[in-house]
């Protein structure tokens, strides 16, 4: 269990009391009876209406989560903070009304002064609350060590003292600083404003322990990937929070970068503590809307399979095994774009290997080497479009994809991966994704990895959304497609 800021549970606990009483106070001006005999019907006629409310509370922290709603940085920026708490209260009334007509309670989805008075009040409450009362009494203590917590920085260079000196002086972060971890400095070594060098990442485990930290953040370039992740293995054995900012991170989008300590992004890279409420909200969401998919394009399905069969012989569907999550290997649908032919390009499989090995080198087209002469006219557009990825659909209602996740590779690409690049079949692969969307072919193979393991630890309802609508203009801008 992750030891989170306690500055957290307090903002959580405040919003889920905040919630539960506009529910309560959406009840009292809507349904015209007396606050006693609302507490009569509610505490002693319907036990179980108060449950639901109290688990529609807990939702909604749980939507406010995923709109960054706890991340100090959005909490003391007020257009941050005021755009994603309207925009949390919307998902979050929407999905009350979705949840109300799959049960049929009948109350809510009839009572339009019900979701009226409890988004007014739900509103006002959360602006006194949190954009007046907690953010002062924050301001208070958190220069004291009520709410500080304990960081070590790992790497005593440019970035490491950058990021130290603004956090000594920028206490509003409520981070105390207690030293460096660098193997290129000497144990007790003074690196800036009184804090020293600790020792060795070799021994940080100790160090971590012996010096009671909550918090890493690793300000290091010069470190290899596999590093990085064995630091963070550690870290979250230990049960302590990891955030980098380092230019090897630099290929995650600022759009999708939340979180800033005096200015300076940093990614957040341990896993989720709701991981478990995630996984099953993504799982209905793919669901549903696979299913959905395939009802309204029904029609651009029909179309293009005719269209597949007048360009040449051969399946409308085309079948390529694909590595799955945990290395399980699944049947990849697309769209059949080539003219049928015996074994796979060779000079693509060649090419894909030289790819993986020099994973620092960009991509470009080099990954999609392909007979030209194979492909067919009407290939050439839906490759062009993305419009052959749309049969994944079904391997979404199946189980054995995702709407958002890593794409699945091939089984030769999958035996030439390092240890840590198969840290991406740790979830189901996706349709989409965080590269396909921000880098599609301008990224490296390292960079690609980097990008879906920034997205296994940080994925939510909100980020799979944000993607699946990002995805739509690359698809018809034909952006790395080809």
């Amino acid at each position: 269990m992750f030891n989170l800021p306690k500055y957290k549970y307090i903002f959580a606990v405040s919003d889920l009391v905040v919630i539960f009483i506009s529910f309560f106070t959406a009840f009292y001006f809507s349904s015209g009876q007396t606050a006693r005999s609302i507490l009569f019907l509610l505490f002693d006629k319907d036990l179980g209406l108060v449950i639901l409310l109290f688990f529609y509370s807990i939702f909604f922290v749980f939507i406010f989560q995923t709109n960054n709603l706890y991340k100090i940085n959005i909490i003391l920026t007020k257009s941050l903070h005021l755009t994603s708490l309207i925009r949390s209260l919307f998902y979050g009334t929407i999905s009350v009304i979705v949840f109300a007509f799959l049960i049929k309670y009948s109350f809510i989805l009839n009572s339009r002064k019900f979701l009226i008075f409890f988004l007014i009040s739900s509103f006002l409450l959360l602006i006194i609350v949190r954009f007046l009362i907690l953010p002062f009494f924050y301001l208070k203590f958190a220069k004291s060590n009520i709410l500080k917590r304990k960081a070590i920085i790992i790497g005593a260079g440019k970035t490491g003292k950058l990021l130290t000196a603004k956090l000594i002086v920028g206490e509003n972060f409520g981070l105390s600083v207690v030293g460096f971890v660098d193997d290129g400095k000497q144990e007790g070594e003074e690196i800036i404003g009184g804090k020293k060098n600790l020792g060795k990442v070799s021994d940080l485990a100790a160090i971590i322990k012996k010096y009671y930290v909550e918090e890493i953040i690793l300000a290091i370039d010069n470190i290899s990937y596999k590093r990085i992740l064995e630091i963070m293995d550690v870290c979250n054995s230990i049960g302590v929070l990891v955030k980098i900012t380092s230019e090897l991170f630099n290929v995650v989008p600022s759009k999708l970068v939340t979180e800033k300590y005096s200015n300076i992004p940093v990614v957040n890279v341990s896993p989720q503590l709701n991981g478990a409420v995630v996984l099953i909200i993504k799982r209905i969401t793919d669901f549903v809307g696979s299913v959905f998919g395939l009802v309204i394009l029904s029609p651009l399905f029909i179309i293009i399979s005719v269209l597949i069969k007048l360009s040449s012989k051969g399946p409308v569907l085309y079948k390529q095994h694909r590595i799955g999550k945990g290395g399980r290997v699944f049947n990849f649908l697309k769209f059949r774009s080539m003219r049928v032919a015996d074994g796979e390009d060779e000079g693509r499989e060649k090419d894909m290997i030289e790819f993986i090995k020099n994973g620092n080198q960009q991509n470009g087209n080099s990954a999609k080497i392909i007979n030209e002469n194979r492909v067919t006219w009407i290939g050439k557009f839906i490759r062009k479009t993305s419009l052959d990825e749309l049969p994944q659909l079904i391997n979404v209602i199946k189980g054995e994809m995702s709407l958002v996740g890593p794409r699945p590779c091939l089984p030769y690409e999958y035996e030439n991966y390092d240890e840590w690049h198969k840290r991406r079949v740790k979830v189901l692969p996706g349709c989409t994704g965080v590269w396909q969307v921000f880098g599609r072919s301008d990224v490296t193979f390292q960079d690609s990895v980097v990008l879906d393991l920034y997205y296994i630890n940080n994925m939510s309802p909100w980020l799979d959304l944000q993607l699946i609508f990002k995805t739509i203009p690359v698809m018809l801008l034909s952006k790395g497609g080809e």
